[in-house]
């Protein structure tokens, strides 16, 4: 009997890659995918819980299935992931049509969760920790069909202990899956048709250390020699932990990608021992210019917490400097939140909403110029991109500044090494052609450079490679 399953996931990409191990666990039980909650016999709401903001999304999102629980009865409704870790039985109690609460580490007894939950129809927790990674066999979703794209978990958990986080306390401590598990899992990616694969971890650079595996650096050695596989990706990186041998693996490996995502935070000394980073400004500058000696076209994108307690005018001011040093390519910025069990919500010297949302105000506006400087560096280039698949449509400002005809105009959407997105129209050198398109490489001449995307025209392509793995270049 076939029955309908409904994911709502909020939050990072380890997130994504935990529904799609959900979804795969449940195929025995009957359970298809759908688009919809409104058809689904099964909900499950995948959360996140590093921040307040994605903590509220919750349960709004648990509210607005009251009505759908009151007019489907027999519908089960789940909640997972971190928030669920986090708060176990106190979601029963704050929405009480909920039938399941599983944790982080209770992803692989899900389906038995299920099975029971539909024989006697009784409320289940299980926020249960395990001491080691629970393997699940591998199963491929409709969510895989036709992607391009796809995340794999390396390593699991934190051991860093950052005052104003909560993953250690969601996610536990740090666990690493055994290699010979990764490379099979990212094999049969690539079978269904996965060109790119991105590996994650709280800590990726931390992989194998206490369990006494290969390096991170040799992991990546690994999966690059896969055949098939075009572009490896990774995050996230720990500066403190960033070694040599894996700054020279971007000159090294071929398929691993221009960028990396090195989370800083703050450009404060005096912020950066408070957060209990374990670095200092001076050191992640040291580690950013040996990465650009070693790859000078890699682009390096960060995180950074504004209005973090204490935080001063003058420790802003750093913050704002290391921006200007660096030049990111691009940025995320949040303001400082309290979460529960993180040690910084302890702290006295707190600052208030106004103080933090005009901090964040400024350090975007500066990161908007870096941003923008970046893509306008690139036009005039030839890149090479891998296809994603049509793109998504514009929004109306970038619109506006591209000339099209929608009623002939095939827009497709692809990443650089460097992770930029690229959109171009498929020109007549590209018709007569369709299989350069999705999953494949191609080379795209920048004319256009945009806030969040660059615009671009195919040049002449002419097909290399083996059947199966072509790429295409001028």
């Amino acid at each position: 009997m076939t029955k309908n399953l409904y994911i709502h996931t909020i939050g990072c990409q380890m997130n994504v890659y935990d529904a799609e191990q959900m979804a795969g666990g449940l195929m025995p039980l009957g359970y298809q995918l759908v688009s919809s909650p409104e058809m689904a016999d099964l909900i499950l709401v995948n959360t996140c819980a590093i921040r307040e903001k994605a903590e509220q999304k919750v349960f709004s999102f648990l509210g607005r299935l009251a009505k759908l629980k009151k007019k489907k009865p027999g519908l089960i409704i789940g909640v997972g992931g971190c928030v669920a870790q986090q708060e176990g039985k106190k979601i029963l109690e704050r929405v009480p049509y909920i039938d399941v609460v599983f944790g982080t580490h209770a992803v692989g007894r899900l389906p038995k969760i299920i099975q029971q939950i539909e024989s006697d129809r009784g409320r289940i927790i299980d926020i249960e920790m395990s001491d080691e990674i629970q393997e699940r066999e591998f199963a491929m979703t409709s969510q895989h069909e036709g992607k391009v794209t796809s995340f794999v978990t390396i390593i699991q958990g934190c051991d860093n202990y950052c005052t104003y986080c909560v993953v250690p306390y969601v996610r536990g401590r740090e666990m690493s899956r055994s290699p010979e598990n990764i490379i099979q899992e990212i094999r049969q990616l690539v079978k269904a048709g996965v060109r790119e694969v991105t590996l994650l971890g709280q800590n990726v650079n931390s992989y194998g250390k206490k369990e006494g595996l290969c390096s991170f650096s040799e992991l990546l050695s690994q999966v690059n020699d896969i055949e098939g596989l075009l572009r490896i990706r990774f995050t996230t990186s720990h500066p403190k932990d960033l070694s040599e041998e894996l700054i020279h693996a971007f000159r090294r490996l071929d398929k691993l990608c221009k960028h990396i995502h090195l989370p800083v935070q703050s450009g404060s000394n005096r912020v950066l021992k408070r957060m209990n980073r374990k670095y200092t400004r001076e050191l992640y500058l040291e580690k950013v210019e040996k990465l650009r000696d070693v790859c000078p076209d890699i682009a390096i994108t960060s995180d950074m917490i504004v209005g973090f307690p204490g935080e001063t005018r003058a420790d802003f001011e750093d913050t704002l400097n290391l921006i200007r040093t660096v030049e990111y390519d691009s940025l995320f910025a949040f303001k400082y939140s309290d979460r529960p069990n993180a040690s910084a919500a302890r702290f006295s010297d707190k600052l208030s909403e106004q103080e933090k949302k005009e901090r964040l105000q400024i350090l975007l506006d500066l990161q908007k110029h870096f941003t923008i400087k970046k893509n306008e560096d690139l036009v005039g280039k030839t890149e090479e991109i891998l296809v994603d698949g049509l793109s998504k449509r514009q929004t109306s400002s970038e619109s506006r500044q591209i000339s099209l005809n929608p009623e002939s105009d095939i827009q497709w959407a692809g990443r650089t090494s460097a992770n930029k997105i690229v959109n171009f129209i498929q020109g007549n050198d590209c018709r007569s052609n369709d299989k350069i398109l999705t999953g494949q490489l191609i080379r795209v001449r920048i004319d256009k450079a945009l806030s969040h995307s660059l615009w671009g025209e195919p040049v002449k392509l002419e097909p290399l490679g083996s059947e199966g793995e072509k790429s295409y270049a001028a």
